[in-house]
């Protein structure tokens, strides 16, 4: 053994290493280190409406299917006999360079799968020194997400508010939580048909959760006394309470700021659910909204939600600073293209641009990670897997999931033959 590999083993070595030492003792990890068995073991933990949530997808199911199936249509080429002992995989993203090319994507509503939700994600990504995207559906303040990760970096999630008083809102409080950078979700204009909550009957956001950035917003709670002030309160009663109602209202009463019985005599916490409902997402929203950006904000703005080139190149041409190719997981449409797909179409069409162009959609491994990259990706987002691990065991299990993810791209890379990510070109790629 070399000298350079001895002293400078990398991540993947690092934590393959420390796994074996443990096992030692008899000690296997708490967050298991490969996909299905992460997936099952978060799906013990989860109840039933949080796991149809999560893990759930739009309609049958088949765009998350493809996104799966995408990476299995290409295979990585090694090269032997090359010096891999050391290995960089930090990135320059946004003029921060960051310890590898992975982001902790948002995700709402994650006090479905634990009760500390996004503040243990931002407690994860900054012991990891990776960017943490914090989610309009929030459970959690931007603020109080900010407050956990110290000077460790994130990005701002933007839901487009039919509102524009709470988009500048939103916009003003991201800057000064110390957010880098906006990312506007794009593909949500309206939520997806999703069987597995419609069969529940279950929206987090009807029943006051996942809403934190809304509840802690000035002029969110500006246009809930509005609402009041108009005589419109809650939702209109469809019948006798039910024991699911009011366990419905104890729970958007206790996610409303303030004393819960004080909350749950006034009518404000249902006001709020229902200001939210109708104005969380603007259907209308077009090229020319997104162009005021530039006057709106001086963070970079990236597009989520990209998967033709077409759209890719408009960005381009407005001067953003980045895209995020992604069909949302799967979630929104069912039998759209594979995010992957779409990535092999757009990064050569906006390869003469300064776009910055990330990726997530159907991520599970660091083998994933090199595909996405070698195929045109700056970085990627990682979505699930992070809360996957949040419901196993928490901040913890959030850090531990992304850190397997992290150290399987680094060996990966190392036994492919190369010694950064920026040697993950195409050509170490073969269509199979």
């Amino acid at each position: 053994m070399s000298d350079s590999e001895t002293t400078s083993p990398g991540p993947g070595r690092e934590r393959q290493a420390a796994i074996y030492r443990d096992g030692v003792f008899g000690r296997r990890p708490r967050v298991p280190t490969d996909p299905a068995s992460l997936e099952a073991a978060a799906k013990r933990k989860a109840s039933v409406r949080g796991w149809a949530y999560v893990a759930g997808g739009a309609g049958d199911g088949v765009t998350m299917r493809a996104n799966r199936a995408a990476f299995d249509r290409w295979a990585i080429v090694p090269r032997v006999l090359r010096d891999v002992s050391r290995r960089d995989l930090s990135v320059e993203l946004l003029g921060r360079r960051i310890p590898a090319p992975v982001l902790l994507a948002p995700v709402g509503a994650a006090e479905l799968l634990h009760p500390e939700a996004d503040r243990a994600i931002a407690g994860a990504a900054a012991e990891l020194g990776l960017p943490y995207v914090f989610s309009s559906q929030a459970c959690f303040s931007m603020e109080e997400c900010a407050a956990v990760m110290g000077d460790a970096p994130r990005w701002f999630q933007l839901y487009w508010s039919r509102d524009e008083g709470v988009v500048d809102s939103f916009l003003a409080r991201a800057k000064a939580a110390g957010c880098e950078a906006i990312v506007v979700t794009l593909d949500t204009t309206m939520l997806g048909w999703r069987p597995q909550d419609l069969n529940l009957g279950s929206l987090p956001f009807s029943r006051g959760e996942g809403i934190a950035q809304y509840l802690s917003d000035p002029r969110f709670r500006e246009l809930v006394r509005e609402r009041l002030q108009a005589g419109l309160s809650g939702a209109a009663s469809t019948g006798r309470p039910t024991l699911a109602a009011l366990r419905a209202l104890a729970t958007m009463t206790r996610k409303f700021p303030g004393p819960f019985l004080a909350n749950l005599r006034s009518p404000e916490p249902r006001a709020a659910v229902e200001t939210f409902l109708d104005t969380y997402s603007r259907p209308s929203l077009t090229w020319d909204d997104i162009a005021t950006l530039r006057e709106r904000t001086d963070l970079p703005v990236l597009l989520k939600g990209i998967l033709h080139p077409d759209d890719a190149r408009q960005a381009a041409d407005l001067g953003l600073d980045g895209i995020v190719v992604s069909n949302h997981g799967g979630r929104q449409v069912d039998g759209a293209v594979a995010a992957l797909d779409a990535l092999t179409d757009i990064a050569p069409a906006v390869a003469d641009t300064n776009l910055t162009i990330l990726f997530d959609s159907g991520i599970r491994t660091g083998a994933d990670v090199l595909k996405a990259l070698a195929l045109g990706a700056d970085a990627v987002l990682i979505g699930r897997p992070h809360v996957y691990g949040l419901a196993i065991d928490g901040r913890r299990g959030a850090r531990d999931a992304v850190a397997n993810i992290v150290a399987e791209l680094d060996l990966t890379l190392g036994l492919s033959g190369l010694t950064g990510v920026a040697e993950a070109t195409p050509e170490i790629l073969r269509r199979s």
